[in-house]
């Protein structure tokens, strides 16, 4: 029989907790080079910036969004390890599900914003390669 018990939702305790650091990393991240853009354009008013800048947007919503499925899912994990000590273990495996769906959709989200970010260095590489030559 396929059974849920309380050790299967605290799995992922940890594993959360990591990518929610790893996430509020990247959002700081983020924070400090749109401040330091924000001087830079305040400045000079070059549109490269202030393309970076609205590329930066971007992904400061991606992130945000990254954090609250993952917080949403941690949620849903307590919620389920609580059904489950209730003895509410139907309820308790849709709860579950639903985490693990939420937890798959804010690493969707994540994959996004790399590739964003990629592309952006990307084109700042070569940016400085023109500039070079």
């Amino acid at each position: 029989m396929n059974e849920l018990t309380l050790t299967t939702p605290a799995l992922l305790f940890p594993a959360i907790s990591l990518l929610l650091l790893a996430y509020t990393n990247r959002f700081l991240a983020i924070a400090a080079l749109i401040r330091q853009l924000h001087s830079q354009y305040s400045e000079s008013h070059d549109g490269r910036v202030r393309g970076q800048i609205e590329n930066l947007r971007k992904r400061v919503i991606l992130t945000r969004n990254m954090q609250s499925l993952g917080i949403m899912s941690l949620f849903l994990c307590v919620l389920c390890m609580f059904l489950l000590f209730a003895e509410e273990y139907e309820i308790g495996k849709w709860v579950f599900g639903i985490s693990l769906l939420l937890l798959l959709a804010s690493l969707g989200l994540s994959v996004r914003e790399i590739q964003i970010s990629t592309n952006a260095l990307s084109l700042q590489l070569s940016d400085m390669e023109r500039n070079k030559q």
